[in-house]
């Protein structure tokens, strides 16, 4: 028995590839679909409506807690945290961050030479490699700058971790 080609919605009829996996287009609206509820849900579970019988419990712990707020606190009340572990966890996380910056400079260099090269070697386009080559040069002095910078905010991590 030979099997009958599905048409497509425009007429034509499908490849094999489609009549084994689907149409491209309905799998892509199905992933789409999935996201969106997924999305929802995790949106609805941060953002919880209270239910109608548990409201006036809310409205007693919301004017506990403003009688609470307003009422002196005791010096005994302070942060758990000294000023030193709250400064060396903000200079982490910016030490983090320049790492993070160096990794996508040294990928900008890599991207950069590939590039030089396509255009000096394939293309001959002699304008456009001197172009490149001064965004390289400039690239490279961004980086050299950034793991002097990296270094001198790992030692002063260091220092700060030494103290807290």
């Amino acid at each position: 028995m030979r099997a009958i080609p599905l048409p497509d919605t425009t007429g034509l009829h499908l490849r094999i590839v489609y009549k084994l996996m689907g149409d491209p287009r309905n799998v892509a609206h199905a992933k789409k679909v999935t996201q969106e509820k997924q999305h929802k849900a995790k949106h609805s579970q941060t953002t919880r409506a209270p239910q109608p019988g548990k409201k006036a419990q809310i409205e007693e712990t919301k004017s506990a807690a403003t009688e609470q707020s307003t009422a002196p606190k005791p010096e005994a009340e302070k942060p758990a945290q000294p000023p030193d572990s709250n400064k060396l966890e903000k200079s982490l996380a910016v030490l983090s961050n320049l790492k993070d910056l160096e990794f996508h400079s040294r990928s900008n260099i890599e991207k950069l030479a590939e590039l030089s090269l396509t255009i000096e070697e394939e293309l001959k386009q002699k304008a456009f490699a001197e172009a490149i080559g001064a965004v390289y040069g400039a690239q490279d002095a961004f980086q050299s700058k950034i793991l002097e910078l990296i270094g001198a905010y790992e030692a002063e991590c260091t220092r700060l971790s030494g103290s807290a």
